[in-house]
């Protein structure tokens, strides 16, 4: 392993260095879009957090309490006020 990470492949074929283990390749992640707006604000890991709990939309996320989505790993703090906004933009709020 060099100082930036290990020489990866995904499965598309994209050569990559990571340092970490997570799996996701960074070029396959910089060309997905999301399927809602509000998602493009979020840091990508948080995006990825909210996908993979099936939250893909305002009305998704509003099932949930802001304990409950900061129980999520891979979502913090930070990205509880952008989720705010957006939800109130949509006439909606966090569960109570």
């Amino acid at each position: 392993m060099n100082t930036v990470g290990t020489l990866r492949t995904c499965e598309r074929g994209h050569q990559y260095y990571k340092s970490s283990d997570c799996p996701v390749c960074p070029i396959c992640e910089s060309k997905r879009q999301p399927e809602s707006d509000f998602l493009l604000k979020l840091s990508a890991p948080a995006r990825r957090t909210l996908e993979n709990n099936e939250i893909k939309n305002m009305d998704e996320l509003a099932k949930y309490s802001e304990k409950e989505i900061l129980k999520f790993h891979g979502l913090g703090p930070a990205s509880i006020p952008t989720l705010k906004e957006e939800l109130a933009k949509a006439g909606l709020a966090f569960k109570n």
